[in-house]
């Protein structure tokens, strides 16, 4: 977005448009930046929660956006991710100190017998880019895993990502388990992968089929916050 990104220095300028070049360094992926920025709002005495909404959470905004409406792609995405990442890196012990509130949390990993992970690894970094706490599970993932970590992590998410026709079954299987322990209704499922649709989501009980990244985000909000207005009602 800014093309005189060397004629500025950070140091120099005040909160409101250093929060704002963030949000185009976010964009332009600048790692780099995104650090220097972060200590430097730390520094003049703002709240690591507040650096996360505010610029991060803020600016990934932006990108989440722009993918979405298709004017940005994966590789651009995964640079500001990245970037986005490099500023977490700073404020996570931070947050844990403060005892920050969180978004939620999620859980997430490709389905047994699938080794596909470009699709989860962008959904994961985009929930991250939201304020999510985000468990990758990796690759290959049985039942059993998926229910371990939901119960070890105190999840509030389930994402389930497969690229396979002969792979998409398997979330039925991860579902219909939950139902069998009674612990379904404990979490929102999401799942997500190029050969599924919202009626494959429907059928195998899922709470919702999310067909990219920014809509797992958008979605993950939403079923967040109808949950907390059902525990605050």
């Amino acid at each position: 977005m800014s093309d005189d990104q060397d004629d500025i220095i950070l140091s120099e300028l005040p909160d409101d448009e250093l929060v704002l070049q963030m949000h185009d360094d976010l964009y332009d992926g600048l790692k780099d930046e995104i650090e220097e920025a972060v200590n430097i709002l730390l520094e003049r005495g703002w709240a690591p929660y507040r650096v996360l909404t505010e610029a991060l959470v803020g600016g990934m905004t932006i990108v989440g956006n722009d993918f979405r409406d298709g004017i940005l792609f994966v590789p651009e995405v995964l640079l500001a991710a990245g970037a986005m990442k490099g500023g977490m890196s700073i404020l996570k012990p931070l947050l844990a100190e403060t005892g920050a509130p969180r978004m939620g949390k999620m859980v997430i990993g490709t389905v047994k017998g699938d080794i596909h992970d470009i699709g989860k690894n962008l959904v994961g970094m985009m929930m991250e880019g939201a304020g999510f706490e985000v468990v990758d599970l990796g690759i290959n993932n049985p039942v059993e895993k998926y229910l371990e970590a939901l119960a070890a992590e105190e999840a509030d998410i389930l994402g389930m990502s497969a690229l396979l026709t002969t792979t998409m079954p398997y979330m039925k299987v991860v579902i219909d388990t939950m139902v069998a322990e009674g612990i379904r209704e404990d979490y929102i499922v999401l799942v997500g992968g190029a050969p599924l649709n919202e009626e494959f989501g429907r059928a195998i009980g899922a709470d919702a089929y999310c067909r990219d990244a920014a809509v797992a985000v958008e979605t993950a909000k939403d079923f967040i916050a109808r949950k907390h207005n059902r525990m605050n009602a």
